[in-house]
């Protein structure tokens, strides 16, 4: 006679189906493994119960006497259990005259009992039970999978990966690791930064938007295209100025990079808000308010950078002390333009509050 033993160290069954240990026979297991799932699905105990029953139909189709019984221990997992577990299989082989065993595991905590097992009959093999279902394997690796399949979380997922090998091999085939481990560090923070704050989706709107003010002969076009222009320019124009100063500090530098490239940027957004009042403009027929606030913004927000700009200068002492009053000026004209244009903002929203309604001619 051959016994396949499962065993439940943790008492499962007991605590959820309100089955008792030991299980004899293959009817009252398959009883016990239904009640276990209907009470707890995601339990593997289920699973390694209906593994047992299968190992048994699987000798008894091979012409061997055999049969299944499934023991349980205690939720306390230790001594008390394992003392549990061995005095219901003493019991179990009181009744079945049992040579030989297979012991059917779910887990290695299950296999701690085997050398109470093979210290009363001879163990022949362990059956490890692998649940498929389990929530931290297949479960996470289909959801990724699922995830993966989202062109937007896979652009931002495989993309930097993508850098990474291609950054790093382009530069191991010419030699230079060291360049590209730094190329490498710039590219991963600026794809960083386009992330976190969405900027590759507003670069994508406005290529979109550009390609239909092309197909529409919008001058939006022209006016958005002159504006990276200046953009432009002013990145040469304050690169310039960087290498004309390398005789001063870093901060200096910095400072006056970002200095003389201001204006052409503030150009720039004075240009490209002009596009877009004028597209709207042409397809609503008005001149849109809104152009004044976003021109006062902008120019309130250069006035302000000027200011502290100098500020910066002032406190590192590159900044004589004659040009105090300039800076203060600019600080407190840059607040001032600043606030006027939401002044005015709010002043347009109360307006349009009080307008007077049509009347619906019916």
């Amino acid at each position: 006679m051959r016994l396949v033993v499962c065993v439940d160290r943790d008492d499962d069954l007991g605590r959820k189906a309100g089955v008792a240990g030991p299980v004899v026979g293959r009817a009252d297991a398959v009883e016990a493994a239904n009640r276990l799932a209907i009470a707890d699905p995601e339990d593997s105990d289920t699973n390694a119960i209906f593994a047992a029953v299968s190992l048994l139909d699987e000798l008894r189709g091979a012409g061997e006497d055999c049969e299944v019984c499934v023991l349980t221990g205690s939720p306390k997992v230790g001594v008390l259990s394992d003392r549990r577990v061995a005095d219901q299989f003493d019991r179990v082989l009181e009744r079945v005259r049992a040579t030989s065993a297979y012991l059917v595991s779910d887990g290695a905590e299950d296999e701690y009992l085997f050398p109470i097992l093979s210290s009363r009959v001879r163990i022949d093999g362990v059956r490890r039970v692998y649940v498929r279902q389990n929530a931290s394997l297949e479960s996470t690796y289909y959801t990724l999978v699922r995830a993966l399949k989202d062109p937007k979380l896979r652009a931002k997922t495989v993309l930097p990966f993508a850098l990474v090998l291609l950054t790093l091999g382009i530069a191991a085939a010419g030699g230079v690791l060291l360049w590209g481990v730094i190329g490498l560090a710039i590219l991963l923070g600026i794809y960083l930064i386009f992330w976190t704050f969405d900027i590759d989706e507003a670069i994508i709107d406005s290529l979109r938007s550009a390609s239909t003010d092309i197909r529409q002969g919008s001058a939006a076009f022209g006016f958005g295209l002159f504006s990276i222009a200046l953009v432009g320019v002013g990145f040469l124009e304050g690169y310039n100025s960087y290498l004309a100063y390398l005789a001063d500090g870093p901060l200096v530098r910095v400072l006056i990079f970002i200095e003389t490239g201001l204006l052409w940027w503030i150009t720039g957004a004075v240009v490209w808000e002009t596009g877009r009042a004028v597209r709207r403009m042409f397809s609503r027929g008005r001149f849109p308010r809104s152009f004044l606030i976003a021109t006062f913004s902008i120019l309130g927000i250069g006035v302000l950078s000027y200011g502290i700009l100098d500020l910066v200068r002032y406190l590192e002492s590159a900044l004589p002390s004659t040009s105090l009053p300039l800076l203060i000026s600019l600080l407190g004209g840059g607040f001032g333009i600043i606030l006027g244009a939401g002044g005015l903002q709010q002043y347009w929203k109360v307006r349009a509050r009080r307008a007077p309604v049509d009347p619906i001619v019916g």
